[in-house]
């Protein structure tokens, strides 16, 4: 579940990038070229910088499934 929730995050941080672009480039037409260089770089950096949360939430959830059940308790 948190590793659904980390490319949630990601998907939303694209999202917002490509929206913020979409009206920077439609306000300003003479540097469209330019505003979609930086956007297409910056939604570059957002999906790397959400690799790391996706390992760590994938290591707990895994470490979560693979409890044996006597490990768990019933209450």
């Amino acid at each position: 579940m948190r590793v659904l929730i980390e490319v949630v995050h990601i998907a939303i941080g694209l999202i917002a990038a490509a929206l913020i672009a979409w009206a920077s480039a439609w306000s300003y037409p003479r540097a469209t070229g330019d505003i979609w260089l930086v956007t297409f770089v910056a939604m570059a950096l957002v999906v790397l910088m959400g690799i790391g949360p996706i390992r760590r939430a994938y290591a707990i959830d895994r470490a979560k499934l693979d409890r044996k059940p006597e490990e768990t308790v019933n209450g």
